[in-house]
């Protein structure tokens, strides 16, 4: 078995989004609702983990919140003293599609410490990979405002703290979460040594956001790459897009690390994306990328969860990535999967494959 970190916090469960449903905010004819971003999906993987046996094979990992120097690595001053500020208050919203209630600006840091803290593991070799189950989640935080249910920006936060500690130069961040990864985006684009890459529906969420012509800038030109994939793009579609697409670059780059932004909002299931995938092809996308880490950079490997709405479906896909990436023995039988499998238009389909075959010339401007 692989030494697999599970980075978690119990506060991080009560961070409150407030009753909005799918919406930014509940009012008129929007009837009040427990947030899409509530704490069941993972709570309930964590569940699952435990009554699986497979918790008790996986080594915790134990941290503090991110403090005021890390955070400022990549937030500007004045939106953390507002964000800090409404928290206090009681209530707020970070941004677009960022509401909250008490405790969220320190239930945010201690998040963000989480991911700092489970790749400080990685990185000084105490662990062979690792996985952090935080909340909230981080990949559309800008740096002056949240987005999309995100206060802070976990990946990029603990990303830029390994980065001041002189633990790593550079690092790989693959975004699997159907919606994209605008934060990690803003936070590295400028920048060569960070490869961000992002797999996600096209335009859905945030709009005019993840188009392939957003590559970077100055020196980080050729170092962002979207994927933006089609409505209804299933297992054959981003199978096909890994194999073809996110591993020659991660090949051509050359990192020390890589970080997943692992949202399952792709899984079939899911209520705020409308793509296919099923649990066995997270742990397929898990292998592939554990095959690339082991070849390039001694294995060393770190999941940030992020987003996933499905309360019902998401612990089978967490449970499947932990399994792989543990390489734990214990099982816990997806009894959707197969049905999902058999779906229509689950093999990759010719324009999807003229979609991947436009964007691999943009490979050859990443470098080593």
């Amino acid at each position: 078995m692989k030494r697999t970190g599970f980075a978690f916090h119990e506060h991080c469960m009560w961070h409150d989004a407030g009753p909005c449903s799918v919406f930014d905010r509940p009012g008129g004819f929007i009837q009040p609702a427990p947030a899409a971003e509530n704490p069941e999906t993972k709570r309930r993987l964590r569940n699952l983990l435990a009554v699986s046996g497979l918790l008790e094979q996986l080594v915790p990992v134990r941290a503090d919140p991110a403090g005021r120097e890390d955070l400022l690595r990549f937030h500007t001053r004045r939106y953390i003293d507002e964000l800090s500020a409404m928290s206090e208050r009681g209530f707020g919203d970070a941004g677009q599609y960022a509401p909250f209630r008490q405790d969220a600006f320190p239930i945010a840091c201690r998040s963000a410490g989480l991911a700092i803290a489970t790749l400080d593991a990685v990185l000084r070799g105490e662990l062979d990979n690792g996985y952090c189950l935080s909340r909230p989640p981080g990949h559309h935080a800008e740096a002056d405002r949240g987005m999309g249910f995100c206060l802070l920006g976990n990946i990029p936060i603990a990303i830029k703290a390994a980065q001041a500690r002189g633990l790593v130069r550079k690092v790989a961040v693959i975004d699997w979460d159907v919606h994209h990864g605008n934060g990690t985006q803003q936070a590295f684009y400028d920048d060569r040594e960070v490869l961000t890459i992002s797999l996600h529906h096209d335009n859905n969420y945030p709009i005019d956001s993840g188009h392939v012509e957003q590559r970077g800038q100055g020196d980080g030109l050729g170092y962002n790459l979207n994927i933006p994939l089609p409505a209804g793009a299933g297992i054959g579609a981003y199978l096909a897009a890994m194999d073809q697409l996110v591993l020659p670059a991660l090949t051509r780059f050359e990192p020390e690390l890589i970080v997943v932004a692992c949202g399952y909002d792709a899984g079939a299931m899911d209520p705020l994306g409308c793509m296919l995938l099923n649990a066995d092809c997270f742990g397929l996308l898990t292998e592939k990328v554990m095959a690339a880490a082991d070849a390039l950079c001694q294995g060393r490997l770190v999941m940030v969860h992020e987003g996933g709405y499905s309360e019902g479906y998401v612990p089978f896909c967490g449970h499947r990535v932990l399994e792989t990436l543990s390489q734990s023995t214990i099982r816990v039988p997806d009894t959707a999967g197969d049905d999902i499998a058999r779906w229509g238009q689950q093999s990759l389909q010719p324009h999807q494959a003229a979609l991947l075959e436009s964007l691999r010339p943009l490979l050859q401007d990443i470098h080593p």
